[in-house]
């Protein structure tokens, strides 16, 4: 088909001159069925090429190569023929009588054969086509672009030149592979309004568009991942075409479009299983090291045991035929799965040190990381990583690719920064954005406790490096005026230097901008605070009031994002009640639409908000939908899964203790064996000091028990009864928990215990729970929401609680045993009388 595109082509671009002078070069070109061919057709007509011929027999050298499997392309051979050096004389000396689309395809074609980006053809052809830029038609304009981006040039002014056409051009564009295309060409370059009309446009090209063609929705989605905005109305529509063409992709395209989702957090529950059911047919057929690689990293990670198994022997199998890329994908790829096959990780490890000069900088980066992650054991290749690191570190102009290097250096043994790194970092410091210098600010973080020299030189080149970072950081928040580009920068900022020297800036800055709050960033912003634990009243009010007033326009499925700061802060607004109303009646019509596992994330939110929607939890304990989650469950990584599996939990425990009307059974109860099994509870040292003093207060070890589990699984820190009068009772059976030396806390018999025991008349269970900073939010002694709910549970199942604060506990007022003493007995006694 390609050929016969391509002979058309030809054919449209020759000069036709009647039936009597037929062009026979061009027919000899055209009739060629491999390289060699053409070589000899060039060979023997030198003389006569004209540039019809030349552009033809350069994009038939392409075709063929495009045709063969990756594998047996000769591109080498191809462009280091005698033959093809004299087509790039050639095409050189004739760039001025190419029309439009030959000067285009012909640079488009040299790119593709490896021709390099400095090479005088390829500069002369770049150099041409900027100055005819504005005439080309836009198909021209698209494969141009793309040229342009094979030559790193994203930023350039002639991307610039072309994302203004496109501006301009937009509403005559009706072909979705041209628009898609110079989406993605363009994207570093967007504004927010081109981008709202770009996606406005390819939203209305798909609609029209054959569903066959599944390259259309897959870049559409690329362009969403490559300006990090979620659009999730088009991201769904794109997901419903490309969910029809999963039966005729192959790995690649499934491993990259998973990639993609992963990226934009869109885990869609049907089109991981149909790509699981796809990708597991692909097996037999994926026998080469090529495919194979592809299929293993896009099947392993959701793969059962079996299968998994399978994978990492057959590609132990054909370990010795992967080459140094495909060794980087499967190292990554093991890595994932945290696979503990020595003797896989051992050659795969292998082929890669001995191609080690081969891999560009980030590879280099990715490979460390990857190797240290799976822990694998071997000083030799961690000191020659360390070497190149280093190497390429200091050579680097990018902010992006320094900031990589670092972090991953700074995972190895001997983190010290050598003073070339140092310089180098302080040279790009002011180009970092937020999330770079908390990633660098973590990394130098890391060589300050793993660098024994930091205790004896002051001052350190770690200190200058760290207030040079807190400056820079400063610095970015003053100048930030683009709310949308704040969020963006700060989505994966965290850690505790993020929080100790700019979070109350950056709450500030945030703050100075309310006026961009609108109901497009009002998920990322809710996420941001849900992330930073940060109470900001006025923050909150605005997100309450723009999504109340435009909660039309907010999709469905961003109403978790938006809600879960309430819920998780137990921030109660004057709007907050209100608010919840109004985004659950939102979401209602569209339950069935949600992913199973983001339907049991919002169900948490609201319970924890103390919100019971009857709907969404008939819809979550449904046999159907718990089998569909259970399904999907299968095909997420193991961390997500757990936590899912974790918040269902809790879900079913609320309902059953706050809605005993839904008539919820409780099917927990052995999940829940099974955590604690698997867990290890430990005993702080302030736990053990509150057990003791308890102990005295109450009148005896007997009359206070440590770690007690209640009925549907919590765990209280201690328990105690007390009677009609007020006073301790004495429990008549031995502690089910016992406190090791070290700390540790240990079943003795199974935990089976439960509230049914009986309690002497008028008597009460008062449980003791200290509160950690954990259960507070960061800047304030306000009580989260996780915290309220556990007490609200405690209390339906008979508790009296005391909570005692980590603030009041260790504060100036208690540093004696008499007024510890002193304060348990008003929390317990005279609170109680008084209550």
């Amino acid at each position: 088909m390609f050929r016969l595109r391509l002979a058309s082509t030809c054919v449209r671009r020759s000069l036709y001159a009647g039936p009597g002078n037929r062009d026979l070069v061009l027919d000899q070109l055209q009739g060629c069925s491999s390289e060699e061919q053409v070589f000899e057709v060039v060979g023997k007509n030198k003389a006569k090429l004209a540039v019809n011929h030349v552009g033809c027999a350069v994009g038939m050298l392409w075709q063929f190569q495009r045709e063969k499997p990756q594998l047996l392309r000769t591109v080498g051979a191809v462009k280091s023929h005698p033959q093809f050096l004299t087509l790039r004389v050639l095409a050189e000396n004739k760039i001025s009588l190419m029309d439009d689309c030959l000067l285009v395809d012909m640079l488009y074609d040299v790119l593709r054969l490896n021709v390099e980006p400095h090479d005088s053809l390829v500069q002369q052809l770049v150099s041409e086509a900027s100055v005819r830029l504005d005439s080309f038609p836009l198909s021209s304009l698209s494969k141009f672009a793309i040229c342009l981006n094979d030559q790193q040039l994203q930023l350039s002014p002639l991307m610039g030149r072309i994302t203004d056409i496109l501006a301009r051009k937009l509403s005559t564009i009706n072909d979705a592979r041209i628009l898609t295309t110079l989406m993605i060409s363009v994207s570093p370059m967007v504004s927010p309004r081109l981008r709202d009309r770009l996606l406005d446009r390819a939203d209305h090209l798909l609609d029209s568009m054959d569903p066959v063609k599944y390259n259309n929705p897959r870049r559409v989605v690329q362009f969403l991942r490559n300006i990090r905005f979620g659009r999730r109305a088009l991201l769904e529509k794109c997901n419903r075409i490309l969910l029809q063409s999963v039966p005729r992709m192959d790995a690649e395209n499934l491993s990259i479009i998973m990639g993609l989702y992963q990226s934009l957090q869109f885990n869609n529950c049907d089109f991981r299983l149909a790509a699981k059911q796809q990708l597991t047919e692909l097996i037999d057929s994926s026998t080469d090291p090529a495919s194979f690689t592809k299929l293993f990293v896009a099947l392993c990670p959701m793969a059962s045991p079996e299968i998994r198994e399978w994978l990492e022997n057959t590609a132990l199998l054909l370990a010795d035929e992967f080459n140094p890329q495909q060794a980087l994908i499967l190292a990554e790829g093991l890595e994932e799965i945290q696979c503990r096959n020595l003797n896989l990780i051992n050659k795969i490890a292998s082929i890669i040190q001995k191609n080690l000069y081969v891999y560009k900088s980030m590879e280099v980066a990715r490979i460390t990381q990857a190797l240290f992650l799976l822990h694998y054991q071997n000083p030799e290749l961690f000191s020659k990583l360390r070497s190149v690191l280093i190497s390429f570190l200091q050579d680097s102009l990018y902010p992006s690719e320094v900031t990589m290097l670092t972090r991953v250096l700074a995972m190895l043994p001997c983190p010290r920064l050598e003073a070339g790194v140092v310089a180098r970092l302080d040279a790009v410091l002011p180009q970092c954005n937020l999330s770079d210098l908390n990633t660098l600010a973590q990394s130098v973080g890391k060589c300050v406790r793993n660098d024994a020299s930091y205790r004896h030189s002051s001052p350190s080149q770690y200190v200058r490096l760290l207030q040079a970072l807190s400056r820079c950081g400063h610095e970015r928040l003053e100048m930030a005026d683009r709310l949308d580009l704040l969020l963006d920068e700060l989505r994966y900022a965290s850690g505790e230097w993020f929080e100790e020297m700019l979070l109350e800036h950056t709450m500030v800055t945030l703050q100075r901008m309310t006026d961009q709050i609108s109901w497009t960033n009002v998920p990322d912003l809710a996420h941001l605070l849900t992330k930073t634990n940060h109470l900001c009243a006025p923050l909150l009010d605005r997100i309450a009031s723009v999504t109340l007033k435009d909660i039309d326009k907010i999709h469905p499925s961003a109403t978790y994002a938006t809600l879960l700061p309430f819920a998780v802060l137990n921030y109660d607004s004057p709007t907050a009640d209100e608010l919840f109303d109004v985004c659950v009646q939102h979401l209602k019509p569209h339950i069935g639409s949600f992913d199973p596992h983001m339907l049991v994330l919002l169900a948490y939110a609201l319970v924890v908000a103390d919100c019971f929607p009857e709907e969404v939890f008939r819809e979550i304990f449904k046999v159907d939908f718990l089998a569909k989650l259970d399904a999907h469950l299968e095909t997420m990584p193991d961390a997500l899964n757990m936590r899912i599996r974790l918040r269902l939990m809790e879900v079913n425990r609320a309902v059953c203790l706050e809605c005993p009307e839904f008539q919820v059974p409780w099917f927990h109860a052995r999940y829940c064996q099974q955590l604690q099994k698997k867990g290890s509870f430990s005993s702080s040292p302030v736990q053990k000091q509150i057990h003791k003093i308890l102990a005295e207060v109450l009148g005896g070890v007997d009359r206070a028990r440590v770690s007690v589990l209640t009925p549907y699984f919590y765990t209280v820190d201690f328990e105690c009864v007390l009677d009609r009068h007020h006073r301790p009772v004495a429990y008549s059976e031995p502690n089910t928990l016992q406190i090791t030396d070290g700390g540790k806390v240990q079943w003795k018999t199974e935990p089976t215990e439960t509230l049914t025991n009986e309690l002497p008349p008028g008597a009460q269970r008062v449980a003791v729970d200290f509160l950690d900073s954990k259960c507070f939010c960061k800047n304030s002694r306000h009580m989260k929401g996780e915290v309220g709910m556990r007490k609200r549970h405690l209390e339906i199942m008979g508790y009296r609680v005391v909570q005692i604060p980590h603030f009041e506990w260790n504060s100036m007022e208690l540093s004696t045993q008499d007024a510890w003493k002193g304060y348990l007995k008003k929390k317990i006694f005279t609170e109680l009388s008084s209550s």
